[in-house]
């Protein structure tokens, strides 16, 4: 975490990477659950329409694959990211066919508001 003082003090977290999870309409919310109980502070969950060669079935499964979808941001701190990537992959049965996929992006910079008490945990006084 880095700070930078003027008429406001911006805060720029430089440590933490974005994991984005797409999943059916419906499944988001577990998914959420289990990102919190690792250690996730929030997420942003938004609804989507996907298309693509595998639209109506999946395969001879003969799985339905809806188009409708939720997507998940979820921004981590770099030490927290891989116990929340694994738990959402878990909690949105990942490893069934056609349920969805998840995916992680190292963030070179983010700015947010960011409590005093959680800054001077991490810069000091």
């Amino acid at each position: 975490m880095k700070t930078r003082e003027g008429a406001e003090e911006l805060i720029v977290l430089t440590d933490v990477v974005l994991i984005t999870c797409i999943v059916q309409r419906g499944a988001a919310e577990q998914a959420v659950q289990a990102a919190r109980r690792a250690g996730a502070q929030g997420a942003t969950i938004f609804y989507a329409r996907g298309s693509g060669v595998r639209q109506k079935h999946l395969g001879v499964l003969g799985v339905t694959v809806s188009a409708e979808k939720e997507v998940i941001y979820i921004v981590a701190a770099s030490d927290q990211a891989d116990r929340v990537f694994d738990k959402i992959f878990t909690a949105a049965k990942l490893d069934t066919p056609g349920m969805g996929m998840i995916y992680m992006t190292p963030l070179e910079k983010m700015a947010t508001y960011v409590p005093k008490e959680i800054i001077d945990r991490f810069v000091g006084d």
